[in-house]
């Protein structure tokens, strides 16, 4: 029976690989990778040897009805990103939304993903939370502040590192320099780092470290 997996796979710590993913994707007919290159290294250190065809955010538009008509066929495939969970902040939902619209049966298995740990971590209130991903680059990023102002719940950005520090700056401008938050870095790696503080005291400290790897950062809701 045809079926879309969607695979997360670590987010740094190999070990976080699951066993059911390691099955899943050495069962499948076909594996879609964000990059191959970069998801062939995982593979290879599983054992896994099924085909890999790209599928990243530059080409799933044209390559969906091409995927959807596999599936229809007959065929097993899994998706995997980077990191982390496909369609969180990565290329996933286009697929998955045309699968559903054809009938097409769509499992997502458990696993890692980086706002989760993130999260937890940062010591904020978590009952209730809102995710950000990644802000706009220009267009929409001050509209997009500005509605935030409001928000009570804690909020869960994704964050470059080399936009790290302006997006400190620009949290002190429109939230308060007193507001609560975490920057995680580097989550299940060697050198994770979990920096909790005032928007300013974080900024300051980055401004004198630069900031490396792969950045969450978790601020705290508008005090009601």
């Amino acid at each position: 029976m045809s079926k879309l997996y969607i695979v997360p796979t670590p987010i740094g710590n190999l070990e976080d690989m699951t066993f059911r993913a390691i099955r899943v994707l050495q069962e499948a007919d076909l594996i879609l990778a964000e990059d191959t290159r970069t998801s062939g290294k995982l593979l290879k250190h599983f054992d896994i040897s099924t085909q890999m065809h790209s599928h990243h955010m530059h080409n799933e538009h044209k390559t969906v009805e091409q995927i959807v008509t596999r599936l229809q066929s007959g065929q097993t495939i899994a998706l995997i990103s980077d990191a982390g969970t496909p369609a969180i902040s990565d290329p996933g939902f286009l697929l998955t939304r045309a699968c559903v619209e054809q009938g097409i049966a769509v499992e997502c298995l458990p696993g890692a993903t980086a706002f989760v740990p993130a999260l937890v971590n940062s010591a904020l209130p978590n009952d209730r939370f809102v995710f950000e991903g990644f802000l706009p680059e220009k267009k929409g990023r001050q509209t997009r502040y500005l509605a935030l102002a409001e928000e009570t719940r804690t909020m869960i950005f994704y964050v470059s590192p080399h936009k790290l520090i302006k997006t400190l700056a620009e949290v002190v401008q429109y939230f308060g320099p007193d507001r609560l938050l975490c920057v995680s870095r580097e989550l299940s790696k060697l050198h994770e780092e979990n920096l909790r503080g005032t928007a300013q005291e974080v900024l300051k400290h980055f401004e004198a470290k630069p900031p490396k790897g792969e950045i969450v950062m978790c601020v705290a809701g508008k005090k009601s």
